[in-house]
């Protein structure tokens, strides 16, 4: 199966390359990282996650028990790593492609 690399799955990815995380951890850094743009629910942060670690691209690393309720951290595998690193060229390489595209001036504009 191929890892289908949404934004969402992408900056699920970086929150893990921060360190170690559990899901409502997750769910903060990603609003974070996209200026609180991207706000994912449980049921959308643990379906990614799932296929995340299906992928091989992140792993449940330790459960913690706070107030009685069990927190499961997951870890960026490398594998992972090596993934968020080639999405992050992949955007960067776009966006260069992007900007020159704009840059030139309009076809058949004065």
């Amino acid at each position: 199966m191929t890892f289908r690399m949404s934004e969402q799955a992408y900056l699920v990815l970086l929150a893990l390359a921060e360190e170690p995380r559990h899901g409502y951890g997750v769910v903060q850094a990603v609003r974070a990282l996209s200026d609180d743009r991207v706000r994912l629910g449980a049921g959308t942060l643990y379906g990614i996650l799932d296929r995340l670690v299906d992928a091989g691209y992140a792993e449940p690393s330790e459960e913690v028990v706070v107030d009685g309720r069990a927190r499961r951290y997951y870890r960026l595998t490398g594998d992972g790593l090596d993934a968020v690193q080639a999405e992050t060229r992949r955007l960067a390489a776009l966006s260069r492609r992007a900007r020159q595209v704009l840059g030139r001036p309009a076809l058949g504009g004065a």
